[in-house]
């Protein structure tokens, strides 16, 4: 090779590297009010009386469980969390007329906390809190999700959102379910959420925490209804303890409802163009969203002039355009409806706030069409402009294929409803193997695990000749190893196109790229940022080929399992390479 051939390959090798080099980003889950029980958040405190006399209570009543060679927690076998069967425990039940007490997640300071636990909670079945308990009270609505003591206001966010759609509700936890003698009643529920590809059933008896008499998380209006607050418990039991729950990411617990895809704009100017349309229409295909505001780094839940909390997370209800008629305006203003989990007068005070002068320009029979209240629970209007402007994240979560579809007539199915085509692997990556990190460690990032996707047919009435291609990246299992110190890791993704005719050929026959591939290539789509979130989610409009997606940490080293989704409107090839 001559020298000037030689110089051109550095200059080339060169100019990949300055292009494809990756930031990383990191988030602070939001919290929302929390009490000041949660102390020496990596420190497990010595096991209290009552996790004492659970033990010797367990012991002499085995079940038939059998915790997995590696004593991965949670553990779940045939789709059920501990393995254990709602219809076997129920009729146990009833047959020794006892009613049921959960061994996997007993009523002991254990289930609440793994760090320090407060002394002031007690343990209460609903009969001892109300003469005539409910699962629900006039039926499920966003006003049954109040925030108790438990920095989980993102969960709550989610939970809002689900109660406003009793089908996807309904899917989580059966609404036959009573507290009812005569209606099979024996202190044994049955949730359901999705767990990286597949619903898992998860028991829960109705011990629930209170302080003083009074349920001491999620709550309900009425103080007979209790759906929210097992469901709540299911929630947490999923991931190990109550504590587990203290702080997240408000799609995180909407897929985990849903089974969808989230994605997450950032908005205060950095918002596309189209996002009205695109929270518009995700409303009425029932995507489930929220939003937050960075959190104050000096003051916890500082507020806003506005009268908004920092570091909270809230629920989208509602994306309308609305008729106005005044002397100098007349015509549809975009607004949304958003919810604070707390259910109180904290609410926004700009304009469209309950009560302001701009609502005398809406026709009474359009507020009436709306559902206008302005009592202080927690729910206002904004317009569009003022909703980017004032928060500075919106969450979404995309229903996929398998949630339930819409019963009502002339509405549209879920955003990711029939029609796409899903292909998902499950992988891991490992340390000194498939842990390479991100492109700016070239060396390494060649080990990390690769995916072939052949994109052939366009989409149907578009204007260009493109194919739509969501690409979802999940890591696993983290949150409930919260107690051991365990965060989420920095993950991200980048897709390249293979153009060489021979270098397709390869990799449709399962061999991996190396490193002159990756050293000479441009990438082109990848992920916002490598960050600290449960899942990352990007669109793309691409042309026809093949791709390779490689999804990694930001850094090579660090280890975890993971779950990658792809979102296509047409039928596609796919696999992962590994020879």
């Amino acid at each position: 090779m001559s020298d000037e051939e030689e110089l051109a390959v550095e200059e080339e090798e060169l100019a990949v590297e300055e292009e494809e080099n990756f930031q990383q980003e990191e988030v602070e889950d939001v919290e929302g009010r929390i009490g000041n029980f949660f102390r020496g958040l990596f420190g497990r405190k010595k096991k209290s009386e009552d996790d004492k006399a659970q033990e010797e209570e367990d012991d002499e009543d085995k079940d038939d469980f059998v915790e997995d060679e590696e004593g991965c927690h949670p553990f779940i076998r045939g789709g059920k969390l501990f393995g254990q069967d709602f219809d076997k425990l129920k009729t146990r039940c009833q047959e020794t007329g006892k009613l049921f007490k959960d061994k996997r997640f007993p009523p002991v300071a254990s289930s609440l906390f793994y760090s320090s636990p407060s002394p002031d909670f007690q343990w209460t079945r609903p009969h001892q809190l109300c003469e005539e308990p409910h699962m629900f009270v006039d039926g499920a609505d966003r006003f049954d999700i109040n925030q108790g003591e438990l920095g989980d206001c993102w969960l709550l966010a989610a939970l809002a959102s689900l109660a406003m759609d009793h089908k996807l509700l309904h899917r989580v936890m059966d609404p036959s379910q009573s507290f009812q003698p005569d209606n099979g009643y024996c202190g044994i529920f049955r949730f359901r959420f999705w767990q990286y590809g597949e619903w898992v059933d998860v028991v829960v008896d109705d011990y629930l925490p209170c302080l003083n008499g009074r349920l001491a998380y999620i709550h309900s209006d009425s103080r007979a209804e209790f759906w929210s607050a097992l469901l709540e418990k299911a929630y947490a039991k999923l991931h190990g303890s109550y504590e587990a729950l203290k702080g997240g990411s408000t799609c995180e617990a909407m897929v985990d409802f849903t089974g969808g895809c989230s994605e997450v704009w950032q908005l205060k100017g950095k918002e596309p163009n189209d996002l009205y349309t695109v929270m518009h229409k995700g409303y009425k295909r029932r995507s489930l969203s929220g939003c937050s505001i960075k959190p104050d780094p000096d003051v916890h839940e500082a507020k806003t002039a506005m009268g908004l909390v920092r570091g909270h997370a809230y629920t989208l209800s509602k994306v309308v355009k609305v008729a106005i008629n005044t002397s100098r305006v007349e015509g549809l203003i975009p607004l949304v409806r958003v919810r604070n989990p707390w259910g109180d007068k904290q609410e926004w005070r700009g304009t469209w706030a309950d009560g302001g002068k701009e609502w005398n320009f809406i026709p009474d029979e359009e507020k009436e069409r709306m559902g206008i209240t302005f009592d202080h629970d927690g729910e206002w209007w904004m317009s569009y402009r003022d909703f980017v402007s004032n928060f500075d994240q919106l969450e979404m979560c995309n229903l996929s294929p398998d949630s339930p579809e819409h019963s009502v007539e002339g509405e549209e199915t879920c955003s990711l409803g029939p029609g796409w085509c899903v292909a998902s692997w499950h992988g891991s990556w490992v340390g000194g193997e498939t842990s390479g990190g991100c492109r700016n460690f070239l060396e390494t990032f060649i080990h990390n695990p690769q995916f072939l996707v052949t994109l052939e047919d366009v989409d149907e009435d578009d204007e260009e000749p493109l194919c739509t291609l969501i690409v979802s990246l999940m890591q696993k299992g983290r949150r409930a190893l919260r107690h051991e110190g365990v965060t989420m890791l920095s993950i991200g993704f980048v897709i390249y196109p293979i153009r060489d005719p021979d270098l397709a050929s390869e990799a449709e026959a399962g061999r991996r790229l190396g490193e002159d591939f990756f050293k000479y290539n441009l990438s082109t789509a990848r992920s916002k940022s490598f960050i600290n979130m449960r899942e990352v989610t990007a669109r793309f409009k691409l042309p026809p080929g093949t791709y390779l997606i490689v999804p990694s940490t930001y850094e090579p080293g660090f280890e975890g399992e993971f779950l990658i989704r792809t979102f296509t409107e047409n039928p596609n090839s796919s696999q992962q390479l590994h020879a």
